[in-house]
């Protein structure tokens, strides 16, 4: 799955990991794919899941 960086940043100042996100902002690519960068993702606390879930809510409005 293929996520943008500002969907990433934004989640996670959503769970008040203000630092994590600016540490991702500089670390991460534009565009994050779950399978080649689950690494980053895991570096940072973040599960994709948890974040297609949120993103599934935004397409069923």
């Amino acid at each position: 799955m293929e996520i943008d960086k500002s969907t990433i940043i934004e989640h996670l100042k959503s769970l008040g990991k203000h630092d994590e996100a600016s540490k991702a902002e500089s670390e991460l690519p534009d565009k994050v794919d779950s399978d080649n960068h689950g690494d980053l993702l895991q570096k940072f606390g973040v599960n994709p899941q948890d974040l297609l879930g949120k993103l599934g809510g935004m397409f069923g409005r």
